[in-house]
């Protein structure tokens, strides 16, 4: 994970304007559905890789035992400021020794995925997120998606050929991350090998934003009831595996054993 300029980017990239976004938005609605369908009163939960705590605010307010792990500062300075109840830990998502085994009932892996490079540092936080959740509790992760990049980057945007030549895509349509990038993208496949080699046990994947991203334009120009009508439809579909792959982001569902 290229640290140093990660912390760069988030100090200037604002997250909780990307999930009030209509395509961000549809994300968020999907994400929560399942986060409350897996909670139990008194449940307590960690966020790593917060962010400015669009998740764990309204979990706390929800009246959620929250805490929050984020890699930069400002971010969790902003989450202090607004919520005064949850903890708050700057941390990296591959090194939580700060944390007790058994400690978090539902534990949120939502933004470190998408920029650990290497198979072994993935690794890492997934056997550190295992670790600090209880035995039959629920681990959250959601991962970019490759497939996602290669029809938006590649060939909506007309850039297919000048990436191969590049060798940024390999010959198996592959986007092929270096160690300075800032994000990573798997296929299903890969989360599958990731899943094993952590000894991961899934309940079930699902799209939370399915086809949002490929039509932001066509959300913006819904009007109201068309744009709910929308949610409904993807609401229903976010769990059929022929829409998921493709979709910018998954969202694998855990019980840790």
């Amino acid at each position: 994970m290229n640290e140093e300029n990660l912390i760069k980017y988030y100090n200037k990239f604002n997250e909780d304007k990307r999930l009030t976004r209509r395509r961000g938005e549809i994300e968020f609605i999907t994400s929560m559905k399942y986060i409350h369908e897996y909670l139990k009163k008194g449940d307590k939960i960690i966020d790593i890789g917060a962010g400015t705590g669009r998740y764990s605010i309204l979990l706390s307010e929800e009246g959620y035992d929250v805490t929050s792990v984020e890699l930069v500062k400002h971010n969790i300075k902003q989450i202090e400021k607004k919520n005064k109840n949850i903890k708050t830990i700057l941390g990296n998502a591959k090194d939580l020794s700060m944390i007790k085994d058994n400690t978090y009932d539902l534990t949120l892996l939502f933004g470190p995925m998408y920029h650990l490079i290497d198979e072994e540092e993935k690794l890492q936080a997934l056997k550190e997120a295992k670790r600090i959740t209880k035995k039959d509790g629920i681990i959250m992760i959601a991962y970019c998606m490759n497939d996602y990049a290669i029809i938006t980057h590649g060939f909506i945007d007309n850039c297919i050929k000048e990436a191969l030549n590049k060798k940024e895509i390999n010959e198996s349509f592959h986007v092929t991350p270096k160690p300075t990038d800032l994000y990573s993208r798997l296929t299903l496949e890969e989360i599958n090998i990731l899943n094993k080699k952590a000894n991961l046990k899934r309940i079930k994947i699902i799209s939370p934003d399915g086809p949002a991203n490929y039509i932001r334009k066509e959300l913006n120009k819904m009007d109201e009831e068309t744009y709910d009508l929308f949610i409904k439809y993807h609401l229903s579909t976010c769990e059929r595996m022929d829409l998921i792959g493709a979709g910018a982001h998954t969202l694998d569902i855990i019980k840790n054993d």
